[in-house]
Parts: structure tokens; C-alpha cells; sequence
């Protein structure tokens, strides 16, 4: 019993050396798959919260810029199209009689050309030049700026210029009203 024990005992200690000595077999390169995501962001439109666009007679017209305003494109869409448009309220002084009411379509929009521009596909402005000046609607949105075509994200900024048409009914006073610009 005892030479089966010895026998059993060698062949577990060769065995054992011989797992032990058998090299390591390495993989010669190796693979890992990596992720990430770009997320889908927004389509937004920032104009000035305020503009002083001057003064003027009655009769004659005044001119005034309102201040940058700036499309930001973050959508990361494989079209990255885009169409932002402008609307005007009436304007209003005292107790906003006729007298004292300047209608959005006596009043001139022209966006004039970009101020500054990044990522890629076409910029158009709306009206590049004071001779392309259109007038404002309450209702019916007037194109302002555009970009076609590009991938990813873009901006646009640009400042509008407004021409009054000051009535030649108007009384004095400061009028007020609002500018919206809107992108889609």
C-alpha cells in the first residue's frame, strides 16, 4: 500500500511540475470595442432683449440697428437645415390711438450679411442689402437668415438693421414694440 501511495504521490508532483512549467500562451494583439455618444441638442435663437433704434420726424424715417442675433445649431443632424424668420408687433405710444400707432408694415427689416459664421453648409441672409429691405408683418413671418445643407453643428449671427416709415400722422412720443425672431 505504501508503493501505491509513493507511486500516486510522483505522479501528482510530474503532473504538477509539468502544469507549471507549460509556457503561457499570449495573444499576440487583442481587441476592446469603445463607445461614446454624441447627444442630440437644440435649435435656438438669441436677439437682443432691448434696441434704441433713434429718432426721426414725423414723415421721415429712422434707422436703426438691433444688436446681433444669432442662431445656435446643436442638433447634430445629418441635414442641419434651418430657417430663421422675423415678425413685429404694432408700435405704440400714449393711449395708442392712430395717431399714436406705427404698423409692422411701415417698418423695414434687412438682415445684411453675417457677422459671423462656423460649421459647414450655405448661409443666406434674408435681405444681404438695404435695397433688399422688406417689410414687417404681424402675422406673415419674414425670412430673416437661412442655412441649407452641412452635418453636425453650425451658428449664424447677423444684425438687423429696421427702417421706420414714421407716418406722417404720428404725434410725438417713444413707441414701443416687439421684434420676435423665430427658428425652425
Amino acid at each position: 500500500m505504501r508503493t501505491a501511495k509513493i507511486c500516486l504521490a510522483g505522479a501528482a508532483a510530474a503532473a504538477m511540475v509539468g502544469f507549471l512549467a507549460a509556457p503561457a500562451a499570449a495573444a499576440p494583439t487583442d481587441t476592446t470595442t469603445a463607445t461614446f455618444e454624441v447627444l442630440v441638442g437644440t435649435l435656438d435663437i438669441d436677439a437682443p432683449a432691448t434696441a434704441d433704434l433713434g429718432t426721426g420726424a414725423t414723415g421721415g424715417t429712422i434707422t436703426g440697428q438691433l444688436g446681433a442675433v444669432t442662431v445656435d445649431d446643436s442638433r447634430g443632424a445629418a441635414d442641419a437645415s434651418w430657417v430663421a424668420s422675423v415678425t413685429a408687433s404694432v408700435f405704440q405710444t400714449g393711449g395708442a390711438s392712430p395717431a399714436e400707432t406705427v404698423l409692422p408694415s411701415e417698418i423695414d427689416y434687412w438682415s445684411g450679411p453675417a457677422t459671423a459664421t462656423t460649421g459647414d453648409g450655405t448661409f443666406t441672409p434674408g435681405q444681404l442689402t438695404a435695397g433688399d429691405a422688406a417689410p414687417l408683418d404681424s402675422v406673415t413671418p419674414l425670412t430673416a437668415f437661412t442655412h441649407a445643407g452641412g452635418t453636425g453643428g453650425n451658428t449664424a449671427s447677423w444684425n438687423p438693421t429696421l427702417v421706420v416709415n414714421v407716418p406722417l400722422d404720428s404725434i410725438a412720443g417713444v413707441y414701443t414694440g416687439t421684434v420676435t425672431h423665430s427658428v425652425a
